[in-house]
């Protein structure tokens, strides 16, 4: 397998491997060696080609302090050879020995309620301990030493999931390198005073010395500066935790390839150095574990929404673990994914954007605090159809991985992301409002039932290959970033900017001109002269509803009884009207702004809601409130109104999700049933590259079936 130098992190950016990694997480340690060939013949027939492994195995390789052994390691990677199965390994430091946490407690991982945390599970560490920092480091050097001239040795991953059990600690280490960050940073303690509002309830500092961690609540209500501050050091000590690894790996071999797996995406800020040392990034795929499909329609939207927000941090990905079967541990269990599903969710994870993917895992635990999460072969050591379905996947990966490698995943509509500052923004002062991720889920939940390419991507990343830009509610908007979104209107973009962006700075102070800030009222042509909360639905308030003629096509919807009472917001759009929800914005604008959609009861009745101006070849709309479903479905018919937003099918039918995966000669259409019912799908001219069929018009999908489309 080639590696390549890698690119700077970008939406756009492809992997720099030749080959697309197909495999299994495999726990050699947890099963008889009397199974291992077995395993390995398995895994060679279902058409595996790279293997997991050690991510939690310290305690075997470092039994005692300054004591290794990899016997057992270098049995399982040679057993596996043999049968032509690639290693990748994992730095283990995840689950650091008992050994070590009894000598050392100091590294052990402190909660906000002052309880060190005990030795039993993971993550029980503090990644911003130095002691834990020079062991780390210390198995990182006699790993990557051991192995530095095996050939079955291909790659790294670093640590397991980092931050996902969890990322904040107020342990006695952690403060004293939160002082120092802050020391580092500021340089001057009037400078800190300054960027954290040291003015207000007294929380001035005399030196850095006196910093404290911010505890919640501890007793009210903690500087929006102080806690960002805390969350940018989070995001740093990771990073750097990381950095003493891949820094051993590179100079040890500098053939490996490096990735990290991510499950939770807390404090791990993907843009700086944590993405930039790694040649890609890995994400854990259970679409059945995420919060999301609760709330934004299940669990096939859910892992879309989750592919497509992970994308967006660096490009193209691995899926180090994609779920096989019931997820569980003893508070929790998943759904099944159904007979043919396991195989979709496998391609929605190809489709948008994955070019490698191992299913979690090879074998069940038979022991430990995941007993019940499946493997792809049973607990009794038989195939079934996980195994089954896993082998057909490989199968379908390696008849289309010629034209899929190089590609990248195409989009029209795209929702700003990836950027740590605002998703933590967001945190220090969110008012019982929607974050900008559970607002950008609206639009592109709107979106992909419609079949509309959509998904995420950052300001600083290239706009030209996309026709429209949402912005959901970025409260720190760097100038920087306006030339480029300037240009990209210019140019005939379209820019979509919504309520609050642009009103802090990167201090979470609020800015001291008129919001959205002097670049975006300038391209806006939009002012905010004054902003609120709005009342809960049916609660006495605001109303407001969009001018005729914005979308001709939708049917008037009979407006709510106003009284008295009645606090509801509402606005119409074209002839169709809504609640409002979240917040309004009552705006000025210039004279060539058009009012598209128009407040409709109260102080507000007439005023501008959504507004539309030109400029060069594009246009600017500014929208002075949150989404809502109605809302997002409303803005997206509007795209398509423009001519923005054309889905890549037609008539898509419920159930049906697309994406289209491009390069400049080629373009895959993925159009995959995430029903158990058969679908019927209008396509376009294209031969099918799993089955070398042809296809055009009404072509029958069946129960989870799966197309890959050259169109």
């Amino acid at each position: 397998m080639k590696l390549s130098p890698r690119k700077p992190l970008s939406v756009w950016r492809t992997l720099n491997l030749d080959d697309f990694l197909m495999g299994v997480p495999h726990y050699p340690e947890h099963v008889d060696r009397s199974y291992w060939d077995l395993d390995a013949k398995r895994m060679a027939e279902a058409g595996f080609n790279v293997v997991r492994m050690a991510e939690f195995a310290w305690h075997i390789m470092e039994p005692h302090e300054d004591h290794f052994d990899f016997s057992l390691f270098d049995e399982a990677i040679e057993g596996l050879a043999r049968h032509g199965i690639k290693t990748i390994l994992c730095t283990p430091t995840a689950t650091p020995p008992r050994w070590l946490t009894d000598k050392y407690p100091e590294v052990l991982r402190v909660d906000a309620h002052g309880r060190q945390a005990s030795h039993g599970s993971r993550q029980h560490c503090d990644t911003t301990s130095p002691v834990l920092r020079t062991h780390s480091q210390r198995i990182t050097r006699a790993m990557a030493e051991h192995y530095k001239n095996n050939p079955h040795v291909i790659g790294w991953q670093t640590d397991n999931e980092l931050n996902t059990t969890t990322s904040e600690s107020y342990s006695a280490s952690t403060l004293i390198e939160f002082q120092k960050f802050c020391r580092a940073k500021y340089q001057t303690i009037d400078a800190l005073n300054f960027a954290w509002g040291g003015d207000f309830w007294a929380t001035a500092y005399q030196t850095f010395d006196q910093i404290v961690l911010p505890l919640p609540s501890n007793p009210s209500y903690l500087s929006p500066g102080h806690m960002q501050d805390y969350h940018r050091f989070l995001a740093f000590a990771t990073a750097r935790f990381q950095h003493d690894q891949v820094e051993i790996l590179r100079a040890t071999n500098a053939g490996w390839f490096i990735f990290h797996n991510l499950g939770n995406l807390a404090d791990i800020d993907f843009r700086g150095e944590f993405g930039q040392d790694l040649d890609f990034i890995g994400f854990d795929i259970y679409p059945f574990l995420y919060d999301e499909m609760r709330r934004n329609g299940g669990h096939t939207i859910a892992q879309a929404l989750h592919l497509d927000q992970c994308r967006s941090y660096a490009g193209n990905f691995i899926v180090p673990e994609q779920a096989s079967g019931l997820g569980s541990q003893p508070g929790f269990s998943s759904s099944v994914p159904e007979p043919g599903e396991m195989r979709r969710m496998a391609m929605t994870s190809v489709s948008r954007g994955a070019d490698g993917l191992m299913f979690f895992r090879w074998r069940p635990a038979h022991f430990g605090a995941e007993i019940y999460w499946n493997g792809v072969i049973d607990h009794d050591n038989v195939p079934r159809r996980r195994y089954e379905e896993a082998k057909q996947f490989a199968s379908d990966i390696a008849k289309i991985k010629d034209k899929l490698l190089g590609t990248t995943v195409r989009m029209d509509v795209a929702i700003a992301g990836a950027d740590f500052d605002n998703q933590e923004a967001y945190k220090t002062y969110a008012i019982g409002l929607p974050s900008p991720m559970q607002d950008a889920a609206l639009l592109h939940k709107a979106c992909y039932e419609s079949g509309i390419a959509c998904g995420f991507i950052h300001p600083e990343d290239d706009l030209s290959r996309v026709k429209a830009l949402y912005v959901p509610h970025w409260v720190m908007w760097k100038e920087e970033w306006s030339a480029a979104v300037e240009k990209f209107v210019a140019e005939g973009g379209t820019l979509i900017v919504s309520a609050m962006t642009g009103t802090r700075d990167e201090n979470n102070h609020i800015i001291r001109t008129q919001a959205p800030g002097t670049a975006l009222s300038k391209l806006t042509g939009v002012r905010v002269y004054e902003f609120g909360p709005l009342a809960a639905p049916g609660a006495d308030g605001l109303f407001a509803g969009f001018r005729e003629g914005g979308i001709g096509s939708y049917q008037p919807s009979p407006r709510p009884a106003a009284s008295s009472a009645s606090r509801t917001y509402t606005y119409t759009i074209g002839n169709r009207q809504f609640e409002a929800g979240h917040l309004y914005e009552k705006l000025e604008t210039e004279a060539d702004v058009q009012a598209v959609g128009t407040w409709s009861n109260r102080f507000l009745e007439g005023s501008p809601m959504l507004t539309r101006r030109s400029h060069g070849k594009g246009q600017v709309y500014y929208l002075g409130t949150y989404l809502t479903a109605p809302l997002a479905d409303a803005l997206r018919g509007l795209l398509m109104a423009d001519g923005v937003a054309v889905p890549l099918v037609e008539d898509l039918p419920a159930g049906v999700e697309v994406s289209m995966r491009e390069a400049e000669d080629r373009k895959l259409l993925f159009v995959l049933n995430t029903t158990h019912e058969e679908k019927t799908v209008k396509l376009p001219k294209g031969a099918d590259l799993l089955t070398d069929n042809g296809v055009e018009g009404d072509t029958r999908l069946a129960a989870y079936g799966v197309l890959v489309v050259r169109v």
